[in-house]
This record gives structure tokens, C-alpha cells and sequence, in this order.
């Protein structure tokens, strides 16, 4: 089989990658990988180079191979793509397990830092020190019975995992919200209404159809005018992937996350720690549970009296009790009457090709580097482009893949991902390239697709993670770019980059009126800089409630009590909520974030 994924000279085929190359490429990539070191693991007397280095060879490898399939589960999800990643998944786990319960492969790497430690520069030291560390954490000390123990709740965790992944994107896609009374649309933007007319048409339905993507979920939020409209979108969206079914009143703890919090306690207590929590933060800045529960604890006790006053004045101007499925709505109809802006007045002066033009450019003013297209890569999807990244000489130092616009085998949300990561080896060198993934609302015929000024919030931060990850100068990938960084500061350039999108020097370069071509105009653009903090207090409190309920849920699990999703959430509610929850809000069954994401024990790093 000519295999697309063992080419690892160039881009990713991603118009040639099938399922079918996913298994042989792994086995076949995890193969070489073992006899290689076994090799390097005979060695008497290793070095830097003749050890640590060439193992930095063999990860980048696997990380080529496999990094195409998982950003392919990740974006465009087909019955045989999910197979052929959970048919891989177990031998990517195992290897995984192996490579860091290599007790050989530890030694090799204490003597190198020995014998060599003086000489060797901060980097070298970040690769060696750093390995030690898994090492350890991967339970390389373990008598061989716990060392199997761990290998089997690695490899649970990880099909846990991916499962809870599919559970939220099938219970998205299988949602949908028929309309057919027009007295329901009032409030909703033109976009949203004809992208709704275009999906019924598709299915064969009479009106207008509303699916349960994130676009379709926020611009409803804040702006259909129906309370029933608004309320049966809220409900599909929190009780996404629950076990019951959306009319239920109470939330029982999801088989998957039942499971799942069980073994991630078993496996931090193999290998010496109390709890996940205090696992997790072995490779973060924060030094202990406690200093982290403080840190949330204080920046709530700051936010709650603000927080109530901003609750207060909704509920005023609304002129009654308001439900989670108001506070949106009312919100932005708050905003627009302090501030004479909202996001959906504000749409029409950011079209996509305009905001993209205006962030290439601020990159250059800022870093001197320029983007640049490249047409001619394979994709996965019509709508994705590939761009270089240039130096001041227009050579080629990085890449990136966009993907913008959501979909239904894609899941919700926005990241950035590694599609290939930097190295300087004496093998070769390797140049970064990133995998930028946003869902935003897909254009309806001619018209270019119109951004919320959150929405181009998004997208700069998601650029600034690819900006770290490909503006790296390291040489070894274990370290380059978000590699090897702690956790709780992975989130650092990503926010660094959302300040620019409120910049007045800015808005001038990624605004254009989509008729007009007229950028936003200057008192609009003082308004919206007026909106800068409106609501920061609950939407603060909004971030610190989701923080708490993951550390705790981490730092305090006992054994004996299970998982207690519920209680949890519902102390950490009655501490620093001040919107009243949904009875039957059921959000931990769809927060990936922490429960198939890189975030367990680490959603604070937002904060």
C-alpha cells in the first residue's frame, strides 16, 4: 500500500490520507520506533547525541504519523475514520506506557545528565530533565504488578476519553430544532435565518431548521426573541451526551465520567501522589492543590459583589426574574441600550477575508513576518487554506492549515493543534506547522462569512497559540513551541493576542463593512471599546465556577463516595454562582475540555 502517512517529507496528504492508511502506518512507525531503541538503549556509555537526541527523532516521527488521523477524528468524523482512531488508540497507549516505564531507556538518561550535565545548554538540560520527570510520573520505579496496573488504566482512560468525544458530537449532530411559525425568528440575524432556510431545504423539511452547532447556539442565545426558542436550544445544548434524556430533571452522573474519575485517582496514587490534582500539577507552575483552590477562592470573593450587581441590573432592565436562557439575550439588549453596539450590529464589518487580511498584517507590524497562501495542499475539507509564514527575505519559517467554519462531523469549539513540530536534528530539520480550527457560520452563496466581535476574539487567540507553536527557535521537539510548557501558562499567548482586537489601531485593519467596504467607524468603534468589562464579573465568575468544579472534582475524590459530579457542581455553585442554574442542566456530561481534553485539573490556567 502507498501509504500517505509515512511520507514524512512533506505536508500531510490530507486529500489522499483514508482510514485504511491509519493502523499500517502506526504499527509500522511503532515498529521501527521499538527495534530503534532497543539499539539505543544497549549503549554503555550514551551521550546527548547518540541518545537523547535520536530519541527525539523517534517521537517526532510517530507525532508525524499520527497527528494527521487524530486531526482528521477531530474534523471530519466518518463512521470509518472513528474506527480506524479507536483501532489505533490502544497501540499508541501501550506504546506510550512502554516508552515511559523503560527503565533502561531512564537510566540512559540519568547518566547522560551525570556525565554531561555541565556542558550540556539550558535546552538539552529542558529535554533531559523533562524526560526524567515522565519517567517517573509514568510509574518507571513500579514493581512489575503496578507497572501493569498503570499500563491497563492508561489504556482505559484513553478509550474513555475518546468515547466521551464522540458521545458530544453525536448528540450534536443528531439534534435539530424545526421552525415553522416565522413569528419565531424575530431578533434572529439574516445570516442565521437563511443559513436555517438552507439546512431545511437540504433535509426535506418545510421552514427553517436549526441545528445544535456552536454558532447556531450562541447567535440564538443572544438574539432570538423567543423565550421558547432560546429556552429548547439552551436545554439540547447543556444536556448534550447526557445518560437521560433532555425532559429529565436531574442529572445522574454520566457512565463515562463515573468511570473515569475512579481511574485517574488510581493512577496518580500508583505512582505516589493523593490525589489527580497533585499529579497533574507535578508538570504545572502552581505548586500544590491548595495554592490553586486559594487562587480561584480569592478571585471569587473579588468578583462576587460586582458579579451582583451586574446580575442586578439585568434582572431590572428585563423587569423580571431571569433563567440561564436569558441572561444572553438580555445582555446584549442591556449592551446595546448602554452602549448603542452589539455583536450582531457589529457583524456586518467583520467579514472573514477582511479579518484574516487585518491579522496578517498586525503579524507583520508586530513580528515582521508575513502570510501568505499557498495554494495546491491537500485539505480535508473545500473550505480550509494553507498559509506560510515568511521572514523578512520571504522564505518559508512556519505553516498553518485554517479550518473556520463549522460542520457537522467536526466538533464544536476552537483549538489550535501540532500538525508538524519543529526540530534541528543531525537527522534533519523540520519546520513548524499548525492546525488553526474554528466554527464559525459557513457563508450561504456569494456572501462572505460575517464574524461577532467575540468571534474575532477567537480567532486571534487561537492564532496566538499558533504563533507560539510555530514562532518556536527550539531545536528539539519534546520542547518546541507548546511543548514541554507548563499547563497552567500554555494559555499566555493566545490571551496576549485577544488584547489586540479591542486595539484603536487595530479595529481599523480587520474591519470592512460588507457593502460599504467602510472600516468600522470611529463612534462605533468608542462604543465598542465602552463594552470592553460589561458583564466581566459574571462572565469572570462563569470561568471560576468551571475551574473550581474541575479541581475539585480532582483534588477531593474519594474513593469510597465515586465520582459526586453532582454534589460538586452544586457546592461550587452555591459558593461563587449568581445565575441561578437550570434544573436540568446537565453540562459535565459535555465538557471536554477536562474529561477528553489536555485540561483535567488544569482549566484554571484560563484564569
Amino acid at each position: 500500500m502507498n501509504n500517505p502517512l509515512l511520507d514524512l517529507d512533506s505536508l500531510p496528504a490530507f486529500g489522499r490520507i483514508e482510514a485504511a492508511h491509519a493502523r499500517p502506518a502506526l504499527e509500522k512507525v511503532l515498529a521501527d520506533n521499538r527495534a530503534r531503541l532497543a539499539e539505543l538503549t544497549a549503549q554503555t556509555r550514551p551521550t546527548f547525541a547518540s541518545l537523547v537526541a535520536p530519541v527525539e527523532e523517534l517521537s517526532y516521527r510517530l507525532s508525524r504519523v499520527w497527528s494527521p488521523v487524530g486531526h482528521l477524528n477531530a474534523v471530519a468524523n466518518s463512521a470509518d475514520m472513528r474506527e480506524a482512531y479507536n483501532d489505533c488508540v490502544p497501540l499508541l497507549t501501550a506504546y506510550s506506557s512502554e516508552l515511559g516505564q523503560n527503565a533502561a531507556l531512564q537510566a540512559g538518561y540519568a547518566y547522560v545528565l551525570e556525565h554531561e550535565g555541565a556542558s550540556l545548554d539550558p535546552a538539552q538540560v529542558k529535554v533531559v530533565q523533562n524526560a526524567l520527570r515522565d519517567f517517573r510520573l509514568a510509574g518507571v520505579d513500579l514493581a512489575p504488578e503496578a507497572k501493569a496496573r498503570y499500563r491497563e488504566v492508561a489504556q482505559r482512560l484513553a478509550q474513555l476519553a475518546t468515547k466521551f468525544s464522540e458521545n458530544v458530537l453525536d448528540a450534536g449532530s443528531a439534534y435539530s430544532r424545526s421552525v415553522t411559525d416565522g413569528s419565531e425568528l424575530a431578533g434572529l440575524p439574516a445570516n442565521a435565518i437563511d443559513r436555517a432556510a438552507a439546512d431545511a431545504l437540504e433535509a426535506g423539511e418545510p421552514g427553517w431548521l436549526f441545528k445544535l452547532d456552536q454558532p447556531t447556539y450562541l447567535t440564538i442565545m443572544a438574539s432570538a426573541e423567543s423565550p421558547e426558542l432560546r429556552r429548547d436550544i439552551y436545554e439540547a445544548w447543556v444536556t448534550r451526551a447526557s445518560e437521560v434524556g433532555p425532559s429529565a430533571g436531574r442529572f445522574d452522573n454520566n457512565p463515562i465520567i463515573a468511570e473515569l474519575l475512579p481511574l485517574r485517582h488510581e493512577l496518580a496514587r500508583l505512582v505516589g501522589f493523593d490525589n489527580f490534582a497533585d499529579y497533574a500539577l507535578a508538570t504545572r507552575m502552581a505548586k500544590s492543590s491548595k495554592q490553586v483552590l486559594a487562587f480561584l477562592d480569592d478571585l471569587a470573593r473579588r468578583c462576587l459583589p460586582a458579579a451582583r450587581r451586574e446580575f442586578s441590573d439585568l434582572e431590572e432592565f428585563a423587569g423580571r426574574k431571569l433563567d440561564a436562557w436569558d441572561m444572553a439575550f438580555y445582555g446584549e439588549r442591556l449592551q446595546e441600550s448602554r452602549f448603542k453596539v452589539s455583536q450582531e450590529a457589529l457583524r456586518p464589518y467583520f467579514p472573514l477575508p477582511k479579518v484574516l487580511a487585518g491579522l496578517f498584517a498586525l503579524v507583520h507590524r508586530l513580528y515582521g513576518i508575513g502570510v501568505r497562501e499557498r495554494p495546491g495542499v491537500g485539505v480535508w475539507d473545500p473550505a480550509v487554506r494553507y498559509y506560510d509564514l515568511l521572514d523578512p527575505n520571504e522564505r518559508p519559517i512556519a505553516g498553518f492549515f485554517l479550518d473556520p467554519y463549522s460542520r457537522a462531523e467536526k466538533r464544536s469549539g476552537a483549538w489550535m493543534d501540532e500538525c508538524v513540530v519543529a526540530k534541528s536534528l543531525p537527522t534533519g530539520t523540520a519546520l513548524p506547522v499548525a492546525q488553526l480550527v474554528c466554527n464559525f457560520t459557513a457563508p450561504v452563496g456569494a456572501a462572505p462569512s460575517l464574524l461577532t466581535h467575540d468571534e474575532v476574539t477567537t480567532l486571534f487567540h487561537e492564532f496566538g497559540h499558533g504563533l507560539h507553536h510555530m514562532l518556536t527557535r527550539v531545536a528539539y521537539p519534546s520542547i518546541a513551541g507548546i511543548n514541554g510548557v507548563a499547563w497552567d501558562a500554555v494559555e499566555l499567548p493566545s490571551q496576549f493576542m485577544e488584547n489586540f482586537v479591542w486595539r484603536p489601531e487595530v479595529l481599523p485593519l480587520i474591519s470592512a463593512h460588507v457593502d460599504s467596504g467602510e472600516p468600522l467607524p470611529i463612534d462605533m468603534l468608542q462604543r465598542l471599546l465602552g463594552t470592553r468589562t460589561f458583564n466581566a464579573a459574571l462572565d469572570t465568575l462563569r470561568q471560576i465556577e468551571l475551574a473550581s468544579f474541575d479541581f475539585e472534582l480532582h483534588a477531593n475524590f474519594e474513593p469510597s463516595a465515586g465520582a459526586r459530579v453532582v454534589e460538586t457542581l452544586a457546592g461550587v455553585r452555591r459558593r461563587v454562582a449568581v445565575v441561578p442554574a437550570a434544573p436540568f442542566n446537565r453540562m459535565p456530561a459535555s465538557f471536554a475540555h477536562i474529561f477528553s481534553g489536555g485540561y483535567a485539573a488544569g482549566y484554571y490556567s484560563y484564569k
